[in-house]
């Protein structure tokens, strides 16, 4: 068989990838606080006897778009968005620390402060934070907590915990869509954060480009199975000049 038919699928495979993972940043494309995840391919010559004239296409490190998404003003005050290269920490489903942009919470049945997806989120000492029923909460630019009651003064409930990798500590998405250290362990508490409140990050997903790279990968799967279709011709033509006497 031609060796034609492995290089062309391994263009079609690498397009489709591709077609996945913009159709994922489409559909979040109203998610709040979501980053972009990036595809990354590399060609690799295929070695062995004669010129290496075959390349494969194979999927490099992925990473995602960290520029930060438009702000959207909703007067809530349990919105808030991270300012800069902040991140809010919270606790995933495998008991683990991870870090959100999305900075719409909300308080459980019993008391907890929790994300838009139900988890907990922590505080600068990474242990879930609680306040207690039927309280109004603030968040301070810190990301100190303030609880009121009726018939009491303001007090202290804790302070979210927020981070801020750097290039010797990045973050990385994991299988949850969560994101979380390179090497798993969480990461300290960044004490100089600021956030707003009543404010929330859009996703910054562009969904014009996003659309324009699906079709493109759509051309691009295309042209690798007239590529394949190629090979097949060949394969047929070379059996009929062989087959004859």
């Amino acid at each position: 068989m031609d060796r034609l038919i492995y290089t062309s699928m391994s263009g079609a495979d690498a397009a489709l990838n591709r077609q996945s993972v913009l159709a994922a940043n489409l559909a979040n494309a109203s998610t709040p606080g979501f980053r972009a995840e990036l595809s990354t391919y590399r060609a690799v010559p295929v070695r062995g006897e004669g010129s290496p004239t075959r390349v494969y296409a194979l999927e490099a490190t992925a990473g995602y778009l960290d520029t930060p998404g438009s702000a959207q003003r909703t007067s809530r005050n349990l919105d808030v968005m991270a300012q800069g290269n902040a991140w809010f920490a919270l606790q995933g489903l495998d008991g683990t620390e991870a870090y959100t942009r999305a900075g719409s919470f909300n308080i459980s049945a019993d008391g907890t402060l929790i994300s838009s997806q139900g988890l907990p989120m922590l505080d600068d000492g990474g242990a879930p934070i609680n306040v207690p029923a039927g309280s109004e909460i603030n968040f301070g630019a810190d990301g100190v907590i303030s609880v009121n009651q009726p018939g009491r003064p303001p007090a202290a409930a804790g302070k979210l915990k927020m981070v801020t990798p750097t290039a010797e500590q990045p973050l990385q998405r994991s299988a949850d869509g969560l994101f979380r250290s390179r090497d798993g362990e969480p990461l300290p508490a960044d004490p100089t954060a600021k956030l707003s409140s009543g404010v929330l990050e859009s996703s910054n997903v562009n969904p014009v480009e996003a659309m324009v790279g699906m079709m493109n990968a759509a051309r691009q799967f295309e042209v690798q199975m007239r590529l394949s279709q190629t090979a097949e011709a060949n394969d047929k033509s070379a059996a009929q000049l062989l087959g004859i006497q």
